[in-house]
């Protein structure tokens, strides 16, 4: 023990020891911290799971399961048209059926993201989920029976309401997060939305293969599938407690919130949390929540709205759909059977869901302003590489192979930047009483803008082959500028100190008071 301690001794006299005596302390001190945050926050991330399953998966599943049945349910159709009058449906009617099979799950995903700005204000965002799981359940029953009822207007009518589960779920599963999230993890946490998306859409690709489900004996069941999603949040949510920002900011409930933080949060220090919710309280003080109009006429919010309109659009015109659809054409051209290109969809689905997965990891870090901004410009420039490639493929019989590459490369960026960060926003950019509302907007431009692209980028592929990329590309580019030059950074800041780097913005005077609602100033 006396030779122990006089090692020891000795070994605090070295100047080395001295020098770094405070980073050793400061060492020593955060490795336990950050594993105890680890833990601390197991049912806060016990929530996220639960809503992702119910949530933002609904949304990637309904996206890819319907590729799989195209055939079994188009011969449904035609079988039921022809037993009900007698005569065989002509091609071209089947084929509008169809078409409108497919697009009416954007309808029904818009009308529920305009449902999203008042029923969890009526509600609460807890009470919205369990109600939005209910149609699932009921979707999933119409698809189940359709073909016992011989009905395919049961289908559509099912799609519509998977539509509108969707649009909804989407939207209040991130604002529920979002309001649970601390600061820190904030950004981590919202982001795994698109990381269940990537999940739903490998786990229909998968489920759909004619191996599984994806056969014409079973096809209903395929369809009925996101009704399991829908019971299980339905069961698992009322565990949890509502939104903290919710209680607090919406029904005055100061000791409920902090009860819910503590609960979630396994902790009991909560001022800063708290103080935030007062200010964000305070400035909302004896006004009701504001209406899409509010944020699409009011000045204070004018940058947040442009911050969340070009990225939430760029998500669908940033060309991946394109990609998607080109994918197959490449594909065949190096050689690869037919009867393999599901298998390379879900290749290519599973690497969306890994490169979002690790953007989980690097939004809090990077940021989300680098991530969406150099994301949407590397994306531009690989898709100007790409169209160069497309357009001499024939001189090497090599090139069709760099092509694929260069697939896989897009979807890796798209996956690590624009496609995660974009679930985020809005969360991040706007307060309490406007928050909802904004979510209507990023829901509107989301499934408004799948619906256009849907319906426009046949007729755009056949009159520009694959010059249709360079659309595109101008969009990636002028939105990478835009954020890059014009948006400032979120990571890592209170709701009051976002607000305040957006007055500057807003208002153009970085003296002046933080005017957070039209006509009232409250300084933060």
């Amino acid at each position: 023990m006396h030779n122990y301690g006089g090692l020891m001794c000795n070994f605090r006299e070295h100047p080395l020891y001295k020098s770094n005596k405070s980073l050793n302390a400061t060492s020593a001190i955060k490795r336990p911290a950050e594993d105890m945050a680890s833990i601390k926050y197991w049912r806060l991330y016990l929530l996220t799971v639960v809503l992702g399953i119910g949530g933002s998966f609904q949304y990637g599943i309904q996206v890819s399961v319907i590729a799989s049945p195209a055939v079994h349910i188009q011969s449904f159709v035609n079988y039921t048209w022809t037993w009900r009058y007698g005569s065989v449906l002509e091609e071209s009617s089947n084929q509008l059926i169809w078409s409108f099979i497919v697009a009416v799950l954007s309808l029904g995903a818009w009308a529920g993201a305009i449902h999203s700005g008042s029923l969890p204000v009526k509600y609460g965002r807890k009470k919205a989920l369990l109600i939005n799981n209910v149609v699932a359940m009921v979707a999933a029953l119409l698809m189940l029976f359709s073909r016992a009822a011989k009905s395919f207007e049961m289908i559509l009518l099912g799609r519509f309401l998977y539509g509108y589960n969707v649009g909804l779920g989407l939207s209040v599963h991130l604002m529920y997060l979002g309001e649970s999230s601390p600061k820190d993890l904030r950004g981590f946490l919202t982001l795994t939305g698109s990381i269940f998306i990537g999940f739903g859409k490998v786990t229909g690709q998968i489920i759909g293969i004619k191996e599984m489900l994806g056969t014409e004996d079973v096809w209903p069941i395929l369809l009925a599938v996101s009704g399991l999603p829908a019971i299980l949040q339905f069961a698992t949510l009322l565990v949890f407690p509502e939104s903290p920002r919710y209680i607090y900011i919406d029904r005055g409930d100061t000791e409920g919130s902090k009860r819910a933080l503590q609960w979630l949060w396994q902790e009991n220090d909560l001022k800063e949390e708290l103080d935030d919710m007062e200010k964000e309280r305070e400035s909302a003080k004896g006004q009701k929540a504001k209406t899409v109009r509010d944020v699409l006429t009011s000045r204070c919010v004018r940058w947040q709205l442009l911050t969340l309109a070009i990225p939430c659009a760029g998500v669908q015109f940033c060309g991946i759909n394109a990609l998607y659809f080109y994918a197959y054409d490449i594909f065949r051209e190096s050689g690869i059977p037919e009867n393999q290109m599901h298998y390379l969809a879900i290749g290519i689905g599973a690497t969306e869901l890994i490169t979002i997965s690790l953007c989980s990891f690097l939004i809090d870090r990077v940021g989300r302003k680098k991530l969406m901004g150099y994301g949407y410009l590397l994306m531009g420039i690989a898709m100007s590489v790409l169209t160069l490639m497309l357009s001499i493929k024939d001189l090497n019989p090599v090139i069709p192979y760099v092509n694929i590459g260069l697939i896989f490369c897009v979807i890796c960026i798209y996956g690590l930047g624009p496609s995660g960060v974009s679930m985020a926003l809005p969360a991040d950019l706007f307060l309490q009483a406007w928050r909802p509302s904004a979510y209507v907007i990023s829901g509107t431009i989301n499934w408004l803008g799948m619906f256009i692209v849907g319906l426009c980028f046949g007729y755009i592929v056949d009159g520009l082959g694959q010059y249709c990329f360079l659309i595109f590309v101008a969009y990636s580019i002028l939105s990478a500028a835009f954020l890059i030059y014009f948006v400032p950074e979120t990571k890592g800041k209170t709701m009051t100190e976002i607000m305040k780097n957006f007055h500057q913005l807003n208002f153009k005077n970085k003296e002046a008071d933080i005017e957070v609602h039209d006509g009232r100033g409250t300084k933060f």
